[in-house]
């Protein structure tokens, strides 16, 4: 051993679940048992910040053999947990992004919505006589550009949004008709995905959309008081009572693939057990996942601190109902806890927030490629057209500086590598600057990661094919979007 080794603090994090010590690997996003010598060596690190030889010696004296001391060492010293006089190793090197291989493309193919959703972030939503339509020529030369970027790619995604996708039902099946013979010839697959509020679903629209195994998620903000709240007509009516009998009509009927709700969650509604309670269990979704608002351009909507403070406990509070029901090898559909479980379980490492701007791009409905469907309409830049391609310089340069963690908080967070910072759209929402992280749930986020690996630990230990058996056969069904453990998006 060295004259003194000393501990890098921002690669380590242990979590007691139960008896056992659970160590965090920051780097990997791996975890490991703490034995009881491994511990101990931990905490005198964690103690003292450099280690000498006489340290060592006169704490674990008569306790443990020096040879088994100086394994742990060595293995702390591997895993760049502890360092000697040896430089660092060149975990925070400069990331360069010169390939763009995408597996999804998002269509705003209709900026008009028949909700009036007090919440929308979408800047360039309107009413649907003024919806702007995306043309079949953007459409397919969108699925084109997908499919020549990603070309690497054995699966692609075309996701459909809006607006209210289902407004432009006839684009969305020549698009659907074109992108299935061209990845027919390419010998692909292709998935497609739409997000809609649910009350143009009619039994033919439906039975199509099975008939292409659409991935569907509605957005449904729980019971009739807390939906009717924000979720309007243009006229300022609920909307509860058409979209619940339509939820039901779809769930009764789609046999292709789970259908999810998503729920935004803003002001004043905190109680997320009795939302999803309502979504899972009343009306029969598979999956309820929660979007709590926070930074949205109007303030009244913005949960408080106190609000999103609760939301976190109440989240916890579903978190342990995940749990007893995966020990009971069942899944509660609590889809924010199941992403979580997904990445520790896949190890899950990330330099950026999402794969927006690399893996996924939104076209809006005038052939502009923008980061994602939370810019079309917003005056961030948008980067290329489906006529002139990427702007791949531009393009780099953004996520270069996005992945370049030095000067920030999040270069030394031991969530740096799940959150990475937090999404692109909340921080233009929260500072107007989408190059600067989002730092205002950071301790909330912390404390959710800690949480969730003591749910992960518990069901790898108690039952481990539960992960096999209902975390595996979920990448197969990913639907090209990817959220934070947390997804702090400002609406859906």
């Amino acid at each position: 051993m060295t004259a003194g080794l000393q501990y890098i603090s921002q690669n380590a994090h242990d979590v007691r679940v139960g008896d056992k010590r659970i160590l965090f690997h920051i780097p990997t996003t791996s975890l490991f048992d703490l034995d009881d010598i491994s511990g101990d060596i931990l905490d005198l690190f964690k103690e003292k910040s450099t280690v000498r030889p006489d340290d060592m010696a006169d704490r674990f004296r008569g306790r443990y053999s020096p040879d088994r001391v100086q394994e742990v060492v060595e293995d702390f010293l591997e895993m760049d947990i502890i360092r000697g006089d040896t430089p660092p190793h060149p975990g925070g090197s400069k990331i360069r992004i010169e390939n763009y291989p995408l597996s999804t493309i998002i269509l705003n193919v209709n900026t008009g919505c028949n909700l009036g959703c007090t919440y929308c972030y979408k800047e360039d939503l309107t009413t649907p006589a003024k919806g702007e339509l995306m043309g079949f020529d953007v459409a397919r030369k969108s699925v084109d550009l997908l499919l020549r970027e990603g070309a690497s790619r054995d699966r692609v995604n075309v996701v459909f949004f809006g607006g209210e996708p289902l407004s432009n039902m006839p684009l969305i099946k020549k698009t659907v008709d074109y992108a299935e013979s061209r990845c027919r010839d390419m010998d692909k697959k292709v998935d497609f995905s739409l997000t809609t509020n649910a009350t143009l679903l009619t039994e033919g629209i439906i039975d199509y959309l099975n008939d292409h195994k659409f991935g569907i998620a509605i957005s449904m903000d729980g019971p009739k008081a807390i939906h009717d709240k924000n979720r309007k007509t243009i006229g300022g009516k609920g909307s509860y009572d058409v979209v619940s009998k339509k939820a039901r009509m779809l769930l009764d009927r789609y046999t292709a693939r789970p259908v999810g709700a998503r729920v935004t969650l803003t002001a004043g509604v905190t109680d997320v057990v009795a939302i999803h309670d309502h979504l899972k269990y009343d009306l029969g979704f598979a999956e309820v996942g929660f979007a709590p608002v926070t930074s949205g351009d109007i303030a009244l909507y913005n949960l408080s601190n106190e609000e999103l403070y609760e939301v976190f406990r109440n989240m916890k509070t579903l978190g342990k109902h995940y749990l007893a029901e995966a020990l009971q090898n069942r899944n509660n559909g609590f889809s924010n806890m199941h992403q979580m479980m997904t990445d520790l379980y896949e190890g899950t490492r990330k330099a950026l927030p999402c794969g927006a701007g690399i893996g996924l791009l939104a076209v809006d409905h005038k052939g502009d490629l923008n980061l994602c469907h939370r810019f079309t309409g917003s005056d961030i830049d948008t980067y290329g057209s489906v006529d002139s391609g990427i702007k791949k310089k531009e393009l780099g340069a953004f996520l270069e500086s996005r992945a370049d963690r030095d000067g920030t908080w999040c270069d030394s967070c031991r969530i740096r590598n799940l959150c990475s910072g937090g999404c692109y759209h909340e921080s233009y929402a929260t500072y107007d600057d989408i190059n600067k992280p989002t730092y205002h749930y950071c301790d909330l986020m912390r404390d959710w990661i800690d949480f969730g690996i003591s749910v992960y630990t518990r069901i790898l230990q108690e039952n481990p094919g539960y992960f096999e058996q209902y975390v595996s056969p979920r990448s197969l069904l990913n639907t090209g979007r990817r959220y934070n453990p947390l997804d702090m998006g400002t609406s859906s």
